[in-house]
């Protein structure tokens, strides 16, 4: 029986049609690779999990997976201990295939000397990183001899399609709707990040790292003002995106930076078990003047007002009614006015997707893996993102940006504007 992609999924397919809508993790496993046999490990494992052969019908929105055998290539890469950032670039920059059957997976993997990076490359349209982290996690279990082949519970692929949950639940809807004129007035006094080229859709990527004491500070900070770990990375990321829409100053209207954040949705839907394999996420933004002369302590505060009221009400998960209209509007325009409408109609600065994984491997293993990193494109709506992931002690923090919206200077002052004021956090 074939499923339904969600409107989330579908929207992102129409998104993959103007750029490739990719996602990587990367995780290091201790010790030497091992190529032949990790390379039948994740030939099992896809084969197991039933993850092979897609077919999507972009008319219908349905997919399906044949469960066919598959053969996957593990591209080798020379970037020893360091993470391979070139090749991650490269990655969300390539696209899949996806005129027929095939395979939404690809992999690289790096030697080391005492350890090895494994990167999965995926089609971002059938998954989130919620369910590939459980793919990957099952194929280094494996691969570490921690978990028989196919001794695992089987996967669900074909979950009931949840867009209509807005119509099941009454007053979920009539918050959403009551919610949509401020978030339409947010947009419209939303600074629009210059763009010198709409057509050019190419991806970079960066990537930096906190240390383990500075992880500690922002969550002790976070405590004490009473605000999220997110809450504070938003605000944080405001700061930094501030001198760089410095023309809404001149301006009456269009003062605002909006920042979207994404969200896993699969509690509030009630999927409790890990093993669905699927896409469940929303989305939620927050917006907001930022003066030059705001703390980031009064940022966070405002922005937790604003993340704290979305939660309550569980706005995020009235995400698809906002996607519908761009959904709709579509397959009326043109490529060149595809690439404009997101930026003119719903202009954000950029978007953090925000995971700690550290209850996915017992922390008390030695063998476990010692380190993990995600990317994903930016597309149409999105040109900055942030992938933040806390894995041990340590926070790992992709950034893919639009590269005619952002330079090369420009991301390094965000890199190092974040790094300073996450390192001089003071509770108080």
């Amino acid at each position: 029986m074939p499923g339904r992609l969600n409107i989330f999924q579908r929207t992102m397919l129409q998104w993959n049609g103007l750029h490739p809508y990719n996602a990587v993790n990367v995780v290091r496993i201790p010790g030497a690779m091992d190529l032949e046999l990790l390379r039948n490990v994740i030939n099992t494992t896809l084969q197991a999990w039933g993850l092979t052969c897609l077919t999507i019908n972009r008319k219908s929105g349905h997919f399906h997976y044949h469960r066919a055998a598959v053969q996957c290539e593990i591209k080798i890469i020379a970037a020893g201990e360091n993470l391979p950032v070139v090749e991650i670039e490269r990655q969300i920059n390539t696209a899949f295939d996806t005129g027929a059957r095939f395979n939404p997976f690809r992999f690289f993997a790096a030697h080391g000397k005492k350890s090895f990076a494994l990167g999965l490359v995926y089609f971002h349209s059938i998954a989130d990183d919620g369910s590939v982290m459980l793919l990957l996690k099952e194929i280094v279990d494996i691969y570490l001899g921690k978990n028989p082949a196919g001794s695992s519970a089987p996967v669900e692929l074909y979950l009931a399609c949840h867009d209509r949950l807005l119509r099941h639940h009454p007053g979920l809807l009539a918050r959403k709707l009551a919610a949509i004129p401020s978030l339409v007035s947010d947009m419209k006094n939303s600074s629009r990040p210059p763009c010198r080229d709409s057509q050019n859709m190419d991806n970079g990527f960066d990537f930096f790292s906190m240390k383990p004491e500075t992880l500690k500070s922002l969550l002790k900070t976070a405590k004490s003002w009473g605000v999220t770990l997110n809450d504070l990375f938003l605000a944080i990321l405001m700061k930094c995106f501030s001198p760089l829409a410095d023309g809404r100053r001149k301006t009456a209207g269009r003062r605002k930076i909006s920042i979207g954040c994404i969200v896993n949705a699969r509690k509030d839907i009630g999927l409790h078990d890990r093993r669905n394999f699927g896409l469940f996420l929303g989305l939620f933004t927050v917006s907001l003047e930022v003066p030059d002369e705001v703390s980031v302590k009064n940022l966070a505060k405002e922005i937790r007002r604003q993340t704290r009221e979305i939660k309550r009400k569980r706005l995020y998960l009235g995400t698809p009614l906002e996607m519908a209209f761009g959904r709709l509007l579509f397959p009326w325009l043109s490529n060149a006015r595809k690439t404009k409408l997101f930026r003119q109609s719903f202009p954000l600065w950029g978007g953090i997707t925000n995971m700690n994984l550290n209850s996915l491997w017992d922390q008390h293993d030695e063998t476990k893996p010692s380190d993990y990193f995600r990317a994903v494109s930016t597309g149409p709506a999105v040109p900055f993102v942030l992938s933040v992931t806390t894995f041990n002690d340590v926070v790992n923090i992709g950034v893919s940006f639009r590269t005619s919206i952002f330079s090369a200077a420009e991301i390094e002052r965000i890199k190092a504007g974040f790094l300073k004021m996450s390192g001089q956090m003071e509770a108080a």
